[in-house]
């Protein structure tokens, strides 16, 4: 069995406060940086917005390679990226890249034709919005047990120890009322026969109750919830699920399986709003005001990663546990196997919807009346966001029983996270939480 792989990520979280530890003798650490949230043509969507591209082909990104962008020019990075992760849609996994290959049964069905030869945006029409409802038609267990083989072999295939650490993961993709409650799920080292979706359950608490299950079988996991922004209150609630109160062991669970949050991404900030934060000049940054995938208005209560931490510390206040102490990643959600990451070569995240300004709505696309026209799309309010930083001695998953030491200078030197100094009264400060591994002492 191959050795775990340790990540790392340099976050912000909560801690009661302890003295300061510098890094131990002989320690050398670095600053590595990656994504954890990448699609390829394994995603319905992603192969919907006419990308092509495989997991090998992310994985090639990543080290530096040139691939193919959907919209036929080429995409790559200045530097490699140290670390990464495809993070596939779990929910109908493979399917439209299935229904591709000449050798399906249902290849030349007209049905299938029609979105399997839809390359562009004329061409593809109204043809997305029944794409859920087409795929769920077509949706076999064997597809997804074959799809996800393919991405395990290809995190597996493309781990270089000390050059680019490969992680296996996919996306969990539930939803309330129209509310986001999606979560990326990545694996230490082994990976299960085949991912939990939201076709197994909407409710991210059987999530946690499966990844625990996976836990007592040797198959550590983490999962990491993104767009909170759009998840319209529900991601960061202060009742269950259910609606019952919240407990200590909720809190126990939801923090064992995702303590951390993906605080910035392409579709906008999940920090904080100016409702929530009517005095901080900053809190309208790169904010997406509305739930994924529709223009309804994202209740910002509940939404928000600065007001779960409130939340948290008042719950520990009042109730002696808290179910937000969290730790902050970036990632990119590109839907084209990579991501540029410069403002100056910005090509979008959704394939042939948004790789030129005009479909991006960033200039006119018309003149009325000698007035500007834009084109009111979701994509105009995305941003070029982001990164996981890692600060550790290594870029290897091959780390036996190590002893983590952190404080606010190794991330002051690291460049990766802000000094911060906190009211003793407060008793927390910010820190980089280890994952899978205890903080030293």
């Amino acid at each position: 069995m191959r050795p775990p792989r340790l990540l790392l990520p340099a976050i912000l979280g909560t801690l009661p406060a302890v003295a300061p530890l510098s890094p131990a003798a002989g320690e050398e650490r670095s600053a590595f940086f990656g994504d954890l949230h990448v699609h390829t043509a394994y995603s319905f969507d992603a192969f919907s917005f006419a990308t092509r591209t495989t997991p090998d082909d992310a994985y090639r990104f990543a080290a530096g390679e040139a691939i193919r962008h959907p919209s036929g020019n080429e995409i790559q990075l200045d530097r490699p990226l140290d670390f990464y992760a495809v993070t596939d849609h779990a929910a109908y996994l493979g399917v439209l890249r299935a229904l591709a290959d000449p050798g399906h049964p249902l290849a030349n069905d007209p049905g299938v034709k029609r979105y399997v030869d839809a390359t562009t945006v004329k061409a593809r029409g109204g043809y997305l919005p029944g794409a859920s409802e087409f795929v769920a038609r077509h949706d076999d267990p064997e597809l997804l047990r074959s799809a996800w083989q393919e991405i395990v072999a290809a995190a597996e295939r493309h781990y270089r120890p000390g050059t680019l650490t490969t992680f296996i993961g996919y996306e969990y993709t539930p939803s309330r009322d129209g509310g986001n409650l999606h979560r990326n799920v990545i694996f230490r080292g082994g990976a299960p026969q085949v991912p939990f979706s939201r076709l197994d359950s909407a409710n991210p608490e059987d999530l946690w109750s499966w990844m625990d299950r996976l836990r007592d079988e040797g198959i550590e996991a983490l999962a990491i919830p993104h767009n909170s922004n759009g998840s319209d209150g529900w991601m960061f609630q202060t009742e269950t699920f259910a609606g019952g109160p919240l407990d200590a062991d909720y809190a126990t669970k939801r923090m064992r399986n995702e303590p951390v949050v993906e605080i910035t991404q392409v579709k906008g900030t999940s920090e904080t709003h100016p409702f929530l934060s009517p005095n901080d000049e900053w809190a309208d940054f790169e904010i997406f005001p509305f739930r994924v995938g529709m223009w309804a208005k994202s209740r910002p209560r509940g939404s928000y990663v600065r007001q779960a931490l409130l939340d948290g510390i008042a719950f520990q206040s009042e109730e002696g546990f808290n179910p937000y102490r969290l730790g902050f990643v970036g990632a990119s959600d590109t839907h084209n196997s990579g991501f540029v990451f410069d403002e100056e070569k910005h090509t979008g995240k959704v394939g042939v919807h948004d790789f030129d300004p005009v479909s991006r709505g960033s200039v006119p696309a018309d003149v009325v009346d000698g007035v500007p026209t834009y084109r009111e799309v979701f994509r105009r309010y995305y941003s070029n966001s982001g990164l996981t930083g890692l600060w550790a001695e290594e870029n290897t998953r091959v780390l036996e029983n190590p002893t983590c030491r952190w404080s606010t200078w190794d991330a002051v030197k690291a460049g990766v996270a802000p000094r911060v100094s906190l009211p003793a009264t407060i008793q927390e400060r910010a820190w980089s939480s280890p994952i899978w591994i205890a903080p030293g002492s």
